[in-house]
């Protein structure tokens, strides 16, 4: 019995354009191209990527790594006032 697509004994013809196009197609473009060429390839495309980052100005960074560094003062000096009290509470219950 066949369906609207075609049976299951027949492949359609697109399946077998595809399997004949996968057939002809070894390796892709990898396969043409020597090691060096595609190293050269590869820094290349490092390159174009990094010019498109916006990179930050010295304000912006001088800015961000005052609140980094005031942010980890804040954290350092939290986790010791924690540290003190638990260390307290410790001996006070342990003896």
């Amino acid at each position: 019995m066949a369906d609207a697509v075609g049976s299951i004994d027949t492949p359609d013809a697109q399946d077998e354009a595809q399997e004949s196009k996968k057939k002809a197609r070894k390796g892709g473009k990898r396969a043409k191209k020597g090691p060096l060429k595609r190293l050269g390839i590869f820094y290349r495309q490092i390159v174009a990527e990094l010019r498109k980052v916006v990179w930050p100005t010295r304000s912006q960074l001088t800015t961000y790594t005052t609140v980094v560094i005031v942010f980890v003062i804040v954290m350092i000096g939290l986790v010791t006032v924690i540290d003190y009290g638990l260390n307290h509470a410790a001996k006070y219950v342990f003896g």
